[in-house]
């Protein structure tokens, strides 16, 4: 593994954190209606934009820095380090509850989402991946020590919360993400997404607490 000198690796750091923040906020703005204009078909222009677009920006850059940086988790560890899956079932059974309580108290019966279908599935089956190797596999790994913990948690939950910003402007909830305290159920999943990986030592609990929320949320809501 290539390791770089702390100072390379900060700056590299920065720059990255700009770039990838600016093209991303172009990508909602901008390039995800010119997709679904030019491909009508919902399925096929998610495929466009979850599947390969997504990849291309987040997951395939994630997974170079990684290996050539020095992290507190290796490319090959977080996706080998064996696991007692049943340690985090407990979270699957809350997120199942508190989700499906909600969905009741919000709509007055339990009933699947009338927009629920295949492009939301792939937007499902690409999320965990694509926001959790950026996020927890490069973002958090690279910066956390004993000494910083918390520090790096937090401003992982920060970072990862801003990244949902263009989105919610372009969509017109901004304001509402924060006045109806939608942004905290942000900031405690990227809490809880980056407390599992720390220690289980892989990457796959987090994606697939990922990819669980969001199906349910996009079932049910």
């Amino acid at each position: 593994m290539n390791l770089m000198p702390g100072q390379k690796k900060k700056s590299v750091l920065i720059i990255y954190i700009i770039v990838f923040y600016f093209v991303w906020t172009v990508f909602e703005f901008f390039i995800k209606d010119a997709i679904d204009s030019l491909i009508p078909n919902n399925v096929l222009s998610q495929i466009v934009k979850s599947g390969i677009i997504k990849n291309l920006v987040w997951t395939v850059p994630a997974f170079i820095l990684i290996s050539k940086f020095c992290v507190c988790i290796t490319l090959k560890e977080m996706f080998t380090t064996k696991v007692n899956a049943l340690k985090y079932l407990p979270l699957f059974i809350l997120f199942t509850v508190y989700l499906l309580i909600g969905a009741i108290l919000e709509k007055g019966e339990l009933a699947l989402a009338k927009d629920f279908g295949a492009d939301e599935i792939i937007i499902v089956l690409f999320v965990g991946l694509t926001e959790e190797m950026v996020f927890r596999g490069w973002l958090l790994n690279t910066t956390i020590t004993k000494e910083n913990k918390w520090k790096c948690i937090i401003l992982n939950a920060v970072m990862f919360l801003a990244i949902h910003f263009p989105s919610w402007i372009h969509k017109g909830i901004f304001i509402s993400s924060f006045t109806g305290f939608g942004f905290v159920s942000v900031v405690v999943l990227s809490v809880i997404f980056s407390l599992t990986f720390m220690k289980s030592k892989n990457v796959l609990i987090p994606i697939t607490l990922h990819m669980y929320w969001d199906l349910l949320m996009f079932m049910f809501y």
